[in-house]
């Protein structure tokens, strides 16, 4: 059983390890939606937006974890970032992902 979770959810992310080797928290929300609050230090790149930032991202060489409110927007990131080959990371919901890191 636990494999069959695993396989589904892959396995866990050290958030706060991604983060100490200079990862980019790409928040993937909408501006109105980032302005009401996201993780401390977020880029605020909209999902309708982020095929057109790959490049600049790639440039930097640095991991990237992706947010947003529930976690669906930043699946969704995490695909078009990793399809481009970026290291990325779903960091699900903003919120949670707070929480997870110091």
């Amino acid at each position: 059983m636990f494999s069959i979770l695993k396989s589904l959810f892959g396995k866990p992310v050290d958030f706060q390890s991604v983060l100490n080797r200079g990862a980019i928290i790409v928040d993937v929300r909408s501006n109105g939606e980032f302005k009401s609050g996201s993780v401390k230090g977020a880029r605020n790149i909209p999902l309708d937006q982020l095929s057109s930032k790959v490049s600049e991202l790639k440039k930097t060489g640095k991991p990237i974890i992706t947010v947003c409110r529930s976690g669906a927007r930043s699946g969704m990131a995490k695909s078009i970032l990793a399809n481009a080959g970026l290291e990325v990371y779903n960091g699900g919901p903003w919120i949670s992902l707070a929480s997870k890191i110091s």
